[in-house]
């Protein structure tokens, strides 16, 4: 066996890299194509597939053009011990729960992805608008009384105790809220946020909707702001250890402000950006987007109105989302990311994947804001260009595809190999067509411990991915490598779209 097989392979990828960084000219930024030659991996497939995913999450009753269709009606009767109408929604991940935390932000990331690349998605542009209405009729309802958003369904610790279908649920679903007694800050802003982008999304489609849509973005934020504190502490025995707000509720505050800064156009928010900015965290040194910490989207966000808008007084957010960019950069000497041997940007073992499906997104959009007002990431003296975040954010989405050590795609029903067991209580039981009658609580567990592949392939789940050796043993108890979200999926959509246009397959 050859000690180094890929060593001419090697050789000819860092000569080609070299010259593409020596030969490139700024103008071919500006190409309708950046990329040349042929993609390696089918962007347009995976992008509807990335889609197609959320209506295997959905909850509720489900319409007659359902695509997902083992998949049936479940929690139709959510709210009703609060007297509220709490149906519809989307169960985050493999379980039966429906946290409004990470739905909001899974909304707020479908919006910004139909925001800045909705335009290169053609036919799935209608199926992305579907899947954020989805999430935001839920949330128009959960935020309907003023002062009061209804934050989860279900009790999470006694739905882990049962491995069962959301279509046989017999676990309670209470519902639980934030008022101004009991604030929630983070999740109000957040649900904010989600409110103004998808307010974007809709509104030449849908003016009614999207009017509806912002003006109680503006009331959600306006509570989020007056009423100040992070809803782990009141609702600590519900939301924690799942969805705890362990970065503060800074952060949401200024991503929910930018959001809507954005939608409403209105100075209020400019000013209010100008004078928190600051004590909410706007020039913090933390590089990792997600569910919980949005410091790096609002910094790539607000960059834009300086960069593309022209806004002067937002000068600071391109040296914010600049320091975030070469944190990034392997070889700057600000670099603080760790990668896989096979290349894979690692941050930690738990759903690794959602920090990398968010920071390729961040990178195409950041891009896409540089190469429109002729700028660069300036790391300590090295200057890295648009096409350098874009090359980054391909490889790290190639890799999820299937390019990588284990040659497996890390996104089920995509390409020939890919999570067979994925950590799913639907998916890994039978469907109710196949299996009319219920399968109780514990009875679950069987499947849970079965070595057998799902009998319901949730195509388009992105699960949690690989370790730091780019292993990935496609176990179904194993949560962390095997479970697929929500807010894993959301952030590729767009940048999925970008490749599948930038390559000419859209």
């Amino acid at each position: 066996m050859a000690l180094f097989p890929h060593l001419p392979l090697l050789l000819c990828f860092l000569l080609s890299l070299f010259l593409s960084n020596t030969l490139a000219f700024p103008a071919q930024e500006h190409n309708h194509h950046p990329h040349r030659g042929p993609a390696k991996q089918n962007y347009r497939d995976a992008l509807s597939k990335s889609i197609l995913f959320f209506e295997g999450q959905r909850s509720g009753r489900l319409p007659p053009n359902q695509r997902m269709t083992w998949r049936r009606n479940s929690g139709l009767s959510d709210g009703s011990t609060m007297h509220v109408d709490l149906v519809g929604g989307y169960y985050d991940a493999g379980d039966n729960v429906k946290f409004g935390f990470p739905m909001a932000f899974t909304t707020t990331m479908l919006s910004w992805s139909v925001v800045e690349f909705g335009g290169m998605m053609k036919g799935e542009l209608q199926n992305a608008k579907e899947a954020i209405r989805w999430a935001t009729d839920y949330l128009l309802k959960a935020t309907a009384h003023p002062n009061t958003i209804y934050v989860q369904v279900g009790d999470a610790n006694k739905d882990h105790s049962c491995w069962e279908r959301p279509e046989d649920m017999d676990t309670p679903r209470v519902a639980f809220k934030i008022d101004s007694s009991n604030p929630g800050s983070d999740v109000a802003a957040e649900t904010a946020a989600a409110l103004a982008s998808a307010s974007l999304v809709f509104k030449k489609s849908d003016p009614s909707y999207s009017k509806l849509l912002l003006n109680r973005a503006i009331r959600v934020f306006k509570f989020a702001d007056e009423h100040r504190g992070p809803y782990s502490n009141g609702l600590k025995n519900v939301v924690c250890p799942f969805y705890c707000s362990y970065s503060g509720y800074q952060d949401e505050l200024l991503w929910g402000a930018a959001w809507l800064h954005k939608a409403t156009k209105n100075p209020t928010y400019l000013n209010y950006i100008q004078v928190n900015g600051q004590t909410l965290g706007a020039d913090e040194s933390d590089n990792t987007f997600g569910w919980d910490n949005k410091h790096v989207g609002a910094r790539i966000l607000l960059s834009k109105a300086f960069l593309v808008q022209n806004v002067k007084s937002l000068h600071d957010y391109k040296g914010h989302a600049d320091n975030f960019i070469c944190s990034l950069i392997p070889g700057t000497p600000f670099s603080q990311a760790q990668y896989t041997r096979g290349g894979l940007l690692f941050k930690m073992s738990d759903s690794n994947m959602q920090y990398v499906t968010s920071t390729s997104f961040l990178l195409l959009t950041y891009a896409k804001y540089l190469t429109y007002s002729s700028k660069v990431v300036s790391c300590g003296g090295v200057s890295v260009t648009p096409k350098k975040l874009r090359a980054i954010a391909k490889r790290q989405v190639d890799y999820l595809l299937g390019d990588n050590p284990a040659r497996m795609s890390y996104m089920v029903g995509y390409g020939a190999r890919y999570p067979q067991r994925i950590h799913h209580r639907a998916s890994s039981l039978p469907s109710v067509a196949a299996h009319p009658a219920r399968i109780p609580c514990s009875s679950g567990f069987a499947a849970l411990n079965s070595p057998a592949p799902n009998p319901n392939v949730l195509v388009g789940a992105v699960v949690g991915g690989p370790d730091a050796q780019d292993r990935f043993p496609d176990q179904r108890s194993d949560y962390e490598q095997s479970e697929p979200a929500t807010y894993i999926n959301a952030p590729l959509v767009g940048a999925l779209a970008y490749l599948a246009h930038s390559f000419g397959q859209l």
